[in-house]
């Protein structure tokens, strides 16, 4: 039986970047024997300005239940009559539907973001004492409680008139949610079993705001509750302004990080600069019987139709799919299939000949279209 993949490409560059990750998924694939039924939804703000209703069409979200895998590329499009991103006439971006409303209506409670330095890929940290990571020395993974915390449907505006007088955004912290995060924080530092780069110790890390904020002292609280069953693992905890300069002076102390929504939407942007910036970024969101994988660059629409932007987080998102559909279903072809990708994405990296404006410079680029052939070739080389 073929497994069946929902692909939502979306907006802006989404679809390009889509492209190289299905090039490199069917190079994989075939000489492994690994079926798949593919059906392609189109979503975002693009798609809304076209049809003028949803932001994607009816019954998409019951199709991407339905879904082994789900691969978003990125929504967001500029509204063209004024400022800001097409938003619906709820009030909520176009785009929201396959985004947050398939982490919320799936439970894909962990937003899960590798932050690994690949050799022949330079941070983009600057300055005259900036400090130089070889790879190795940036190998962290952040998970993000992804369905509660400041993006939960708690708010509103007050406008009397017409006219935004008041806007409230009320941030939800539930002992639920913060339970099942933190304990796959653990699970995951156990299963990695590396350590951090520093010194080898498992150590799982909570970035919080304890010294302000209710909702940070109570997921403090349960973090320290469930740590006690993990005996083995080191807890630590950070406030998270004093951690964003932590993490760019010491990446390599973290191994595992666990925080609320809005925090670790914030840190993990930070974190990627670590890894060569936004076009090596990948995020995983999971959940326990759904799990839906993405580039975390956004639509980029000014790129958009060039064939210019980095693929490999998509094509790392691919992997990272692959890798998680092989434990559920355990599948040592999608085992084998993720584990090629990622190699052939070393080997190019190392290489350094084929790669996007964003690793070499505009002078040296390759087109989006090449590096992903370049991979793809190298990982079916590879099986």
């Amino acid at each position: 039986m073929p497994y069946t993949l929902v692909t939502l490409p979306g907006d802006g560059t989404g679809p390009e970047v889509m492209a190289q990750g299905m090039r490199v998924l069917d190079a994989v694939s075939k000489p492994l024997g690994i079926e798949w039924q593919i059906e392609e939804i189109p979503c975002g703000g693009q798609y809304y300005l076209e049809h003028g209703d949803l932001d994607w069409p009816a019954g998409s979200d019951q199709r991407c239940a339905a879904a082994d895998l789900i691969l978003l590329g990125a929504v967001g499009w500029p509204d063209p009559k004024g400022s800001g991103p097409v938003l619906m006439r709820d009030g909520k971006m176009a785009g929201f539907s396959p985004v947050i409303g398939n982490r919320t209506k799936l439970n894909l409670y962990a937003n899960i973001r590798p932050v690994k330095l690949y050799e022949g890929v330079q941070h983009r940290v600057h300055g005259a004492h900036k400090q130089v990571w070889e790879a190795g020395q940036v190998d962290m993974v952040f998970l993000r409680e992804n369905t509660e915390g400041l993006y939960a449907p708690t708010g509103g505006k007050l406008q009397p008139g017409g006219k935004t007088d008041v806007a409230i955004d009320t941030r939800v912290i539930t002992r639920r949610a913060s339970e099942q995060i933190i304990r796959h924080a653990f699970e995951l530092c156990r299963r990695r079993g590396k350590g951090a780069p520093k010194d080898g110790k498992l150590r799982v890390t909570a970035i919080v705001k304890d010294n302000v904020l209710h909702g940070c002292q109570f997921f403090r609280d349960v973090f320290f509750e469930i740590g006690e069953e993990y005996p083995d693992i080191e807890k630590d905890t950070a406030i998270v302004d004093a951690f964003t300069q932590w993490l760019i002076g010491q990446p390599e102390y973290y191994d595992v990080l666990v925080t609320t929504n809005m925090f670790g939407d914030i840190v993990t942007d930070l974190a990627s600069v670590l890894q060569g910036g936004m076009g090596m970024a990948v995020g995983a969101n999971v959940g326990h019987e759904h799990a839906m994988f993405e580039p975390i660059h956004g639509s980029a629409p000014r790129h958009a139709g060039k064939d210019k932007v980095n693929p490999i987080a998509m094509i790392l998102s691919v992997k990272e799919g692959m890798e998680w559909l092989a434990d559920r279903k355990d599948d040592e072809a999608l085992r084998k299939g993720a584990d090629a990708i990622e190699e052939a994405v070393i080997e190019v990296l190392k290489e350094g000949t084929t790669l996007t404006y964003d690793i070499v410079g505009e002078g040296k680029a390759a087109s989006c279209s090449v590096v992903g052939e370049a991979i793809a070739n190298r990982a079916a080389s590879r099986l």
